[in-house]
């Protein structure tokens, strides 16, 4: 499989040019090509697997100054 690396608006312009028979071609193909995942999503999910990699700060709850909402430099 050939992989372009491609901007997802750039690809959408490429799509929007193709005349109405090679958007058919196209949309066969992604018919056919199967969809796979790394991700196995018939398991649960394990709670605590990466415990420690996130923290939230302390003041996380804390309301947010006048500043930030009013947009004025501190």
């Amino acid at each position: 499989m050939l992989t372009i690396p491609i901007k997802f608006d750039d690809l959408l312009k490429v799509v929007d040019d193709l005349t109405p028979q090679q958007k058919q071609i196209l949309r066969q193909r992604i018919d056919q090509e199967p969809i796979s995942s790394e991700i196995d999503l018939s398991k649960p999910r394990v709670l605590g697997l990466h415990l420690g990699s996130m923290w939230t700060s302390d003041d996380f709850d804390d309301p947010l100054p006048d500043e930030f909402w009013l947009g004025e430099d501190a």
